[in-house]
């Protein structure tokens, strides 16, 4: 019986330059005494180019992980990006049959939209929470343009802002947080992307029915984000990182390891998790 591994991507596995968290030196000790004690900063692998830029990174030795694991597990990449914004990505390691896009609300199979799949989603948040249109006017109506970047719509199923972080109001997300719950959405904050999603819209339904489909007896998560709560939740064993919103919270539950690493090293951590994991299976 396969092993599935469900992670979430942006944060957790790739990293874009801002959120690298990278602590070690920029050019090695000249001295063989202090060499020995300050590790050498990590290679990296660009894993995602966008307008001719590079823009997500890996460290190779997580290339190298991930490779492996891809031929010791079921690996389904599980993010909240389009599918657009999912197919720009270029991972090691064999190609997934399985990728779960859009926080749920897209199960791909081999690269495909399940139309089944999107259909149920779909009509599930038409009876469960407000309309879209509705969520989309509130945060045009009441979003300041001294923080606001832009305004998108992701996929008809969920939207999210483009802010200056640092000029967004705690206030503000908060107040904002309350107006979406009780309209049956939830509000996630991750690095400059505001985004609110409707409750039902989950990566975790759509994990458990690959879990399904392929026969898994034990699924590994990881997740960095208040969106990843019902994606850990769902395995039988699951990491956070040291960062993110779910670190920032100290947010913890059964089966869930907190992880000290920051940034693209606790990506490399968790894929080392993932393979043990995988392999005494």
């Amino acid at each position: 019986m396969p092993v599935l591994v469900a992670s979430d991507l942006d944060r957790t596995l790739i990293y874009s330059a801002a959120a690298l968290a990278l602590t070690t030196p920029d050019a090695p000790p000249r001295s063989n005494e202090l060499a020995r004690e300050v590790p050498p900063a990590p290679r990296l692998l660009c894993v995602e180019v966008h307008e001719s830029r590079p823009l997500s990174y890996l460290t190779e030795t997580a290339a190298g992980l991930l490779t492996e694991l891809g031929d010791a597990a079921v690996f389904v990449p599980t993010t909240t990006r389009t599918r657009k914004q999912y197919q720009r990505i270029n991972l090691p390691g064999p190609a997934p049959k399985y990728a779960i896009c859009a926080n749920g609300g897209h199960l791909l199979v081999d690269g495909v939209s399940d139309h089944d799949w999107h259909t149920a989603v779909t009509a599930r948040l038409a009876d469960e929470c407000a309309p879209l249109a509705e969520v989309q006017a509130h945060l045009a109506a009441c979003s300041d343009p001294l923080w606001l970047r832009k305004q998108r719509i992701a996929e008809d199923l969920f939207a999210y802002l483009v802010v200056e972080r640092e000029l967004l109001p705690e206030e503000w997300v908060k107040e904002l947080a309350v107006w979406a719950e009780n309209r049956g959405w939830t509000v996630s904050v991750q690095g400059r992307k505001l985004y609110a999603v409707p409750k039902p819209l989950t990566k975790s339904a759509a994990v458990r029915e690959v879990a399904r489909r392929t026969g898994a007896e034990l699924t590994l998560t990881a997740g960095d984000s208040l969106l990843d709560a019902d994606l850990l939740l769902a395995g039988d064993r699951g990491w956070r990182p040291g960062h993110g919103e779910l670190a920032d919270a100290a947010w913890t539950a059964p089966r869930i390891t907190a992880l000290p690493e920051r940034g693209v090293l606790a990506g490399e951590r968790i894929l080392r998790e993932f393979l043990k994991e995988a392999r005494e299976r």
